[in-house]
């Protein structure tokens, strides 16, 4: 029997010079803009990229991975010793992408369809934080909130009106809470009460929770459209 060879097909490109045309060309692909959100705060492994986008196949990682690195959006390199491991990060182009992705989030939070209950990854969690920050309602408080989501830890700050998510030990903040993304989110946007979380087990508090409930004050979610 005879084996036909499959020819992976060229993305298809909307001919357009619009800026708006060409970003599309760039990164409308399927998946491809999340993959960029998710090496937003730091580069990745393919395996960490993969866990972030669990309904993601490792082929259409690949073929994302490539494309996104021919555009130019992002690099892969390895890490020096003892890791030495590849990972994938955004190029300076690449991240300046950030406040697209986060007012394109803030927009669709305005759709009736939107379900701010579904699992989101880590990542996505601190750029939702980032997005939703309402400088006026931190004012002049300055605190720091540690999260612990399974192996990844990030460190969060709001000094003088301004919110600041990273990588980080988060253990060196004021508060440090180890929960899944979804429960933070759920008590940042007033889903579900933190003193609920913690006496099912789902959240644990190290140091003061008035600390955190004073941070959620800080974000409101846009209200929805009228259809």
């Amino acid at each position: 029997m005879k084996l036909e060879k499959i020819t992976k097909q060229a993305p298809r490109r909307y001919e357009d010079a619009c800026g708006t045309a060409h970003a599309l060309d760039l990164v409308g692909e399927r998946w491809a803009l999340l993959v960029m959100r998710e090496l937003m705060l730091g580069p990745k492994r393919f395996g960490d990229l993969k866990a972030g986008l669990p309904g993601l196949s490792a082929n259409v990682l690949t073929q994302r991975l490539e494309g996104l690195e021919a555009a130019g959006l992002l690099v892969k390199r390895r890490l020096p010793p003892p890791a030495s491991v590849q990972v994938y990060e955004l190029t300076d182009w690449g991240r300046e992408a950030e406040p697209i992705v986060g007012a394109l989030g803030k927009w669709a939070a305005r759709s009736p369809m939107h379900d701010p209950t579904l699992p989101l990854s880590s990542v996505s969690m601190m750029l939702s934080l980032k997005t939703m920050f309402d400088a006026d309602k931190a004012g002049d408080v300055c605190l720091s909130i540690g999260f612990r989501f399974g192996p990844e830890e990030f460190v969060v700050t709001v000094a003088d009106g301004v919110l600041t998510a990273e990588r980080g030990v988060a253990g060196t903040a004021q508060v440090v809470l180890t929960a899944r993304p979804s429960d933070v989110a759920a008590m940042v946007y007033g889903f579900r009460a933190l003193d609920d979380l913690r006496a099912s087990g789902e959240v644990v508090v190290e140091g003061d929770p008035a600390v955190f409930e004073r941070f959620t004050d800080f974000f409101e979610l846009p209200p929805k459209a009228g259809v």
